[in-house]
């Protein structure tokens, strides 16, 4: 997973869909956690870019990431909901995060 680039996160309340890819934009991973699993993974992977819906949560989510060395970047939903393909659940969400923010003209 040290080839990851991007990450895309789906927050929930108790679980977190991670989806993961590279710089060409292809997927390295999918992975589902708890808040702890999370935090203990981010601490193993290297320093990158994860991306998150802008909520509540996630500006506390964030400045964690930061302080781990990550860039944490957010975006507003209704930019993000153009980019779900098929039916929406938490996977889908996560990789539609990842798939706006790879865009070069997305607001952050």
């Amino acid at each position: 997973m040290s080839e990851s680039a991007l990450i895309g996160i789906d927050l929930g309340k108790h679980t977190f869909h991670l989806h993961g890819q590279d710089k060409s934009g292809r997927e390295v991973f999918r992975k589902k956690c708890s808040r702890a699993q999370m935090m203990q993974f981010f601490g193993n992977v290297p320093s990158c870019v994860v991306v998150m819906e802008a909520c509540a949560e996630s500006h506390y989510v964030a400045r964690q990431l930061a302080a781990m060395g990550h860039t944490a970047k957010l975006i507003s939903p209704q930019f993000v909901k153009p980019f779900v393909k098929g039916n929406k659940n938490d996977f889908v969400d996560a990789e539609a995060i990842c798939e706006a923010a790879s865009r070069p003209s997305m607001r952050f």
